[in-house]
């Protein structure tokens, strides 16, 4: 069985397993919560942390081989601005598509002020982290030098993704410069650095779908219907919003941009849309994304180096449709009326503070903290939606990774350096990219 079924198998395994403990034992039953926490938990995390263990070298190795790969130093910075450019139109293009959306649906005009209150209590605890939290975020110039780092070892450490990037790209811009015998020296280590942390993954991803099933197990068999009810309009209008912006927007893109038919392009990719919904994580489905571009979709490795990492931490777009969605349905909840203009800014700022979000699971609910204190909203509001997040974090998380891959292929494509027709042929037997 390829590696990628057995990951979605194990995936509806533990699914159907949480659900079952979930309305057979409720989820406060202590031979539930004995199962997570001696079990189902450690196993997930053990997979989780060990495609976390790996991702500051990769990403050190992949851009800094990105770009010593590409040599030209023109063509690096055309290439970084059509990546950009594509994160930030099909960013904003998720955000159009959650305005609309929202402002038809009206979903908070569905939670009465009882449920609210109930809502509020309940996660009152989680919320009070989440402010914490949000104070450590800051905006403006602090933020763009910041991205230059002082120390790439503490932000490795840290896990400051972009200080990270930035050192790669000098690191790989001044190999392009030094004497040949030993650019080629440093290339070669670099070489040698990715093959290791490649092997890393493939260990890791053989207790793939044992991992998927304890990550999604300790999901199902908390996430109660009882707080499905009152938040159903909110939960279908996200989901229904990212699966729009799927199979509809990325869809057209994938056709016109990348030149394959959008099927195919999905299930190519399929094995890294699955990692990123079960580990809620752009920067743990890292690995797994540069394997399948080079391998799956036969994109350049240099291209893959170059880009992944960039959208690892850049293109959100399912996390700004998510923010700009809850931030107004919080304000519905609360009675804060906003015009269309204000709703404007509002997916203005979910566009600004995607990019800004980090890219583990909840990375995006500090930000959005902020964003309610602007138009009037508690802060404490957040703890409305805390109790479904995670289902919806898994959601935005592939519809993110959708989006680097997408970039990837059309990158490439741009570029000159890829064609539809290069496509690799699907393997019959085992999954290549895991």
């Amino acid at each position: 069985m390829p590696l990628h079924s057995k990951i979605l198998l194990g995936l509806a395994l533990g699914a159907a397993a949480g659900i079952a403990a979930n309305l057979g034992l409720g989820p406060g039953h202590r031979v539930v919560a004995a199962f997570d926490y001696f079990i189902a938990g450690p196993v997930g995390q053990v997979f989780l942390r060990m495609l976390s263990m790996v991702v500051m070298p990769l990403v050190f190795a992949s851009i800094a081989l990105g770009v010593a790969g590409v040599g030209d130093v023109r063509r690096l910075g055309r290439m970084g601005a059509r990546t950009l450019g594509f994160f930030i139109v099909t960013t904003a293009l998720a955000t159009g598509l959650g305005l609309a959306l929202v402002r038809l649906v009206q979903p908070g005009t569905h939670i009465s002020a009882e449920i609210r209150q109930q809502l509020l209590t309940d996660y009152a605890s989680g919320a009070a982290v989440k402010i914490d939290a949000a104070k450590t975020v800051e905006f403006g110039m602090e933020t763009l030098v910041g991205i230059v780092t002082r120390n790439p070892i503490k932000s490795a450490v840290e896990g400051d993704m972009l200080g990270i990037i930035f050192f790669g790209l000098v690191f790989g811009a001044a190999l392009t410069m030094i004497r040949d015998d030993r650019r080629r020296a440093m290339v070669t280590w670099l070489e040698a650095l990715a093959d290791v942390v490649t092997t890393i993954i493939d260990i890791a991803m053989r207790i793939a779908p044992y991992g998927v099933a304890g990550l999604i197990f300790g999901v199902t068999s908390r996430f109660g219907f009882a707080l499905l009810a009152p938040l159903g309009v909110y939960v279908g209008l996200v989901l229904g919003a990212l699966l729009l912006h799927a199979v509809l927007t990325m869809s057209v893109l994938i056709r016109v941009l990348v030149g394959l038919p959008p099927l195919l392009f999905f299930r190519r990719i399929r094995a890294a849309l699955v990692t990123a919904f079960s580990t809620s994580s752009s920067s743990a489905s890292l690995p797994t994304n540069l394997r399948v571009g080079e391998q799956n979709l036969g994109l350049p490795a240099g291209v893959c180096g170059f880009v992944y990492p960039l959208g690892a931490t850049m293109c959100m777009n399912g996390t700004a449709l998510f923010e700009g969605i809850t931030v107004i349905f919080l304000c519905q909840v609360f009675g804060v009326t906003l015009d269309l203009g204000q709703m404007a800014v509002v997916m203005g700022m979910a566009v600004l503070t995607s990019i800004g979000a980090a890219a583990v699971p909840g990375g995006s609910i500090p930000l959005m903290v902020g964003m309610l204190a602007m138009f009037g909203v508690p802060p404490e509001g957040i703890a409305v939606i805390l109790g479904v997040d995670r289902i919806l974090d898994m959601a935005r998380t592939a519809v993110n990774v959708l989006g680097d891959h997408t970039a990837a292929a059309y990158i490439a494509r741009s570029e000159g350096l890829w064609q539809p027709h290069m496509l690799p042929a699907e393997p019959t037997t085992g999954d290549s990219a895991t």
